[in-house]
C-alpha cells in the first residue's frame, strides 16, 4: 500500500481548531471510531493549555460514543448537522455550547453540493478495502460517504479488520446528478442497483491509513414488552384490514421502518402475523429483526442506509455474507431516504412519534418544545411521500405522568396534512379524509390512555366554534403541568 499509515493520534495532528471535520457512516454502523477518540484527546489537551479547539462535524446520522459521545465530553464541537442521539452531544446542545443544525438526512449530501454549508477540509471514513487506485469499500454503513469523499480536500481513512473485504458487492454507491442536470434515480423495486459496490477516491487525497480492528458500538435492543408488542399487534391489524380491504395490493408493498426497540418490535410483528405475506423493505436502517425475518423468508429484500444490528447478528451477517449479499443493498441515505424513490414504491411508511396532538401533528424531536432529543432524521423523508404513514407511540411515558398525546405538539416535525394513521398500545386512528374535529375525536377515543381521555374531551369541547377548535390559553396547560408539578395529570382545562 502507497499510503502512509499512522496510528489515530497522528492522524489527529492534521486537525486543527475550526476546521470543518465529515465523518462516514450511519448510526454507529459504518462511522470512523479512533482518529474521532483521539481527536477529542487533542481538544482535552488544547483546552487544559488553555487554548481553543472545536471543530465543525457533518455525518450521515447519529454515530457511535467513539465519535459523538468522545467529541461532546470533551466539548470540541462548534457545529453539528444533522443528527445525533449521543447523551453527551445532546447535552452541549442544550446548553448551547454546540451549534446544532437539524436537518432532514436526504438534504444532507445535497446541501452540501449546493453550497448552503461550507465544504468540508477533511473527510475520517471506515473502510474495510482500500486500494492503491483509490477503489474504497465501506463497511456496514454509509451515509453521505460519495459526497464527502469528493468534497473533501483531505482523506483520513480507518481501515477495520473487524468488517471483511468480502463486504464488496453488498453496497450500491450513488451520486445523483445536480439541477439542472438531475435525472430520475433508476430504482424501480428495492433490488435494484443504480450505482458501483465501491467509492473511487482520489489517492492523492489520502493523507493517513490507520489501521483498527473494532466492532461497531450497536448495542443489544430491549426485550419486547407488553406494550411495544401492543403496539406491533395494532400495527399488524390495520395493514391486514387495508389488505383485506382492497386498499393495499395483495401482493403489499415494501416497508419502511424507523430507529430503536419500538421499530424492531413492530416488525417482529408483522413477520409473525401469518396474514402479512412475505415483504421487502426499502428503509434508512436495517436492525436485528430484519435479519431474523430474512433467514425465515419473511423478508424477501432489504435496502437500507446502514446493517445497524448487533454484535451477534453482524457476525452472523458475515458468517453468511453469500446469503445476505443476494438479500441486502447498502446506500447512500440519498438513496435510501429519497423523497423521489419512496414515492414511486408505494412505501408504508412507521416511524415513531415523541408526541403527537388532537389533531394529528407529530413532534418527533424537542420534550417541551425546547430541549431538543435527537433529531428529525429520516422520518418526514418518508412519511410525506409514504402510501400510508403510520405513526406509533406509547400512549404515557414516566409511569404514566407524561400523556403521548396532547392538546397541540409543542413542536412540529410531521403536521397533519402528512401523518395518516397514529397507533398506540390502546388502538388504532386512522386520520385518512377526517376534518380536525372528525380527527380529535378519533384519536381520544382510540388512542389516548383512559385517565387522560376526559381531559382532552374537555379541551376540544371548550375550544372556538371554528375550523380547528384550539383554545390558545390552554392549549399547552399538559405541558405547563409537567414542567411546574412533574405531572401532566395536574393539567386544568
Amino acid at each position: 500500500m502507497n499510503y502512509k499509515i499512522m496510528s489515530a493520534d497522528e492522524a489527529a495532528k492534521f486537525i486543527n481548531n475550526g476546521d470543518i471535520v465529515s465523518f462516514s457512516g450511519f448510526t454507529p454502523a459504518g462511522c470512523p471510531k479512533e482518529v474521532p477518540t483521539a481527536i477529542a484527546h487533542r481538544a482535552e489537551a488544547e483546552h487544559a493549555a488553555g487554548r481553543e479547539f472545536k471543530i465543525a462535524m457533518y455525518t450521515g446520522a447519529s454515530t457511535g460514543d467513539a465519535l459523538d459521545g468522545a467529541l461532546g465530553r470533551a466539548n470540541a464541537v462548534l457545529f453539528r448537522t444533522p443528527y445525533q442521539s449521543s447523551k453527551d452531544m445532546r447535552n452541549r446542545i442544550n446548553e448551547q455550547e454546540a451549534h446544532y443544525c437539524d436537518l432532514h438526512l436526504s438534504h444532507m449530501a445535497q446541501e452540501l453540493r449546493y453550497g448552503f454549508l461550507p465544504k468540508p477540509k477533511f473527510a475520517i471514513i471506515e473502510a474495510c478495502v482500500l486500494t492503491d487506485e483509490g477503489k474504497l469499500v465501506p463497511t456496514s454503513g454509509v451515509g453521505i460517504l460519495p459526497t464527502i469523499c469528493r468534497l473533501a480536500d483531505y482523506l483520513i481513512v480507518e481501515l477495520n479488520a473487524a468488517h471483511p473485504a468480502e463486504l464488496e458487492g453488498i453496497h450500491d454507491i450513488y451520486e445523483p446528478k445536480d439541477p439542472p442536470y438531475r435525472e430520475a434515480i433508476p430504482v424501480f423495486k428495492p433490488s435494484d442497483r443504480c450505482g458501483k459496490p465501491y467509492v473511487m477516491v482520489d489517492p492523492k487525497k489520502v493523507i493517513a491509513v490507520v489501521h483498527t480492528n473494532r466492532p461497531n458500538e450497536v448495542g443489544k435492543f430491549a426485550e419486547v414488552d407488553e406494550v411495544t408488542a401492543k403496539i406491533g399487534e395494532n400495527v399488524a391489524k390495520f395493514l391486514v384490514g387495508e389488505l383485506k380491504a382492497g386498499r393495499i395490493p395483495s401482493t403489499f408493498l415494501p416497508i419502511q421502518s424507523g430507529v430503536g426497540n419500538i421499530a424492531n418490535a413492530l416488525l417482529a410483528s408483522l413477520g409473525n402475523n401469518p396474514d402479512i405475506p412475505d415483504f421487502e423493505m426499502y428503509t434508512e436502517v436495517i436492525q436485528d429483526t430484519v435479519i431474523d425475518l430474512m433467514r425465515k423468508g419473511r423478508v424477501k429484500f432489504a435496502s437500507g442506509c446502514s446493517l445497524t444490528v448487533s454484535q451477534e447478528k453482524l457476525k452472523e451477517v458475515y458468517d453468511n455474507l453469500d446469503f445476505y449479499k443476494k438479500h441486502i443493498c447498502l446506500r447512500p441515505e440519498e438513496l435510501s431516504n429519497n423523497p423521489e424513490v419512496a414515492r414511486r414504491l408505494g412505501l408504508i411508511t412507521i416511524n415513531t412519534a415523541l408526541e403527537a396532538d388532537i389533531f394529528g401533528n407529530v413532534n418527533s424531536t424537542h420534550v417541551l418544545g425546547s430541549k431538543v432529543m435527537n433529531g428529525v432524521g429520516g422520518a418526514c423523508d418518508f412519511t410525506r411521500n409514504a402510501y400510508i404513514s403510520i405513526f406509533t407511540t406509547p400512549s404515557t411515558a414516566k409511569d404514566g405522568k407524561i400523556s403521548s398525546i396532547v392538546p397541540m405538539v409543542s413542536h412540529v416535525d410531521s403536521s397533519e396534512h402528512s401523518v395518516r394513521v397514529l397507533i398506540t398500545e390502546h388502538g388504532i386512528a386512522d386520520l385518512r379524509g377526517k376534518d380536525p374535529i372528525q380527527r380529535a375525536n378519533c384519536i381520544i377515543d382510540n388512542c389516548v390512555a383512559p385517565d387522560y381521555r376526559e381531559m382532552l374531551r374537555k379541551f376540544l369541547a371548550n375550544g372556538p366554534k371554528v375550523h380547528m377548535p384550539i383554545d390558545l390559553n390552554t392549549c399547552f396547560n399538559m405541558h405547563k403541568a409537567l414542567a411546574e408539578t412533574g405531572d401532566m395529570h395536574n393539567a386544568k382545562f
